[in-house]
């Protein structure tokens, strides 16, 4: 079912798009096997690489399927759009004009070149975005904290090794106190990832990394990973937190696993657990993959969530979608009962559909201040 769902934009271009164009059958039967091979990006991965989250081609291979794939869906979505402007040209006139080829030719070309920017958006370095966050009752020594966070890496093939050492060394020269990666580390075993994750050993800051698994941690041999990433001088608070200190100020910084985790036999998130034990009357910055529950972190009193997952929307209006999808947090400060929510746009993106459009990754540099 989810291979044929991703066929249908393939059937409106073929059908809709392709088939009256004045072009030789020949030709048209050429280029609708190459779109329908395209289109079927997740089951060649799926059946090549044992995976539709880890296709193992070469990287401008996957840059390639991603674009074509792009062009296919945006496509499909500008002759529907065509379809019913002429349709409702028609109830008004009382007769069906045929779309024009120099028309077809327009969206078509918009829909590739489209595609071409949205992917190149997906797979470079990130910009740092800036934020500042006020927390009630924020000690004074934590005035003016600085933390990164990167979320969603999705360390693969498309996005491998020498990618992974430009985000360390642009991380590394932002100068933060603390570092946070909030899940989705990877796409693949750990055979398979071995040397493209370790760059990740060289993140620093003045009071470590600190990370949380992600949904696609889970997909890949969850306890592997949890061991191996935690030789990359990182700590995993899974259910745990730390406390942060400057002489006598405090702050906690908790995380939980994620919400998938139940479905594949591990532990699932328990805030509670996690701030057993953490000094009372002092902030709490809560690390969790998924935005989903927002709601109850502030209900116990968290002061600021850190969350990706959604990574944005990806294309500006399907961000609206996501937000269904995800209890109406889709991207950047929310704020919630006291606390604050913030869903980072992501550092990378999932293999199987890299495509940005008007939703920007980021590295994303959060200062702390006193709410006044």
């Amino acid at each position: 079912m989810f291979h044929l769902i991703f066929g249908l934009p393939w059937l409106v271009v073929v059908l809709r798009f392709l088939q009256p164009l004045p072009w030789l059958w020949s030709v048209k039967v050429a280029v609708a096997v190459l779109l329908l091979i395209a289109s079927q990006y997740h089951l060649v991965s799926r059946l090549s690489s044992g995976s539709v989250f880890s296709p193992e081609f070469p990287r401008p291979l996957i840059i390639t399927f991603n674009i074509l794939f792009g062009a296919i869906v945006l496509l499909a979505v500008f002759q529907i759009a065509i379809d019913v402007l002429f349709l409702a040209i028609a109830a008004i006139r009382g007769q069906l004009q045929p779309v024009p080829p120099p028309l077809r030719y327009a969206i078509g070309s918009a829909a590739l070149m489209l595609s071409v920017l949205g992917v190149s958006q997906a797979i470079r370095v990130p910009p740092v975005r800036d934020v500042e966050i006020e927390i009630s009752g924020l000690p004074p020594a934590f005035d003016g904290y600085r933390l990164v966070q990167l979320t969603d890496l999705h360390i693969s093939r498309l996005f491998p090794a020498y990618w992974a050492e430009r985000i360390v060394k642009r991380t590394n020269g932002l100068e933060a106190d603390l570092i946070v990666v909030t899940g989705d580390f990877i796409d693949g075993s750990v055979e398979n990832r071995w040397n493209d994750v370790a760059p990740l050993a060289g993140l620093r800051a003045r009071d470590g990394v600190y990370a949380i698994p992600g949904n696609h941690e889970y997909f890949f041999s969850y306890d592997a990973w949890m061991r191996h990433l935690a030789m990359l001088n990182m700590r995993f608070l899974l259910n745990d937190h730390a406390v942060l200190t400057r002489g006598d100020d405090a702050l906690i910084l908790a995380g939980v696993t994620d919400l998938s985790a139940p479905g594949h036999g591990a532990p699932a998130p328990d805030l509670t657990k996690a701030l057993a034990g953490a000094p009372a009357n002092t902030p709490v910055i809560l690390l969790d993959h998924q935005p989903m529950m927002a709601r109850n972190s502030a209900a116990a009193g968290v002061s600021l969530q850190l969350s990706g997952h959604t990574h944005g929307g990806m294309i500006r209006g399907l961000d609206l979608l996501v937000a269904r999808a995800n209890n109406g947090f889709v991207s950047g400060r929310y704020e919630i009962g006291g606390m604050t929510l913030y869903v980072s746009n992501g550092t990378g993106l999932w293999p199987g559909f890299a495509l940005r459009l008007g939703v920007s990754s980021e590295l994303t540099r959060i200062t702390l201040r006193r709410k006044q």
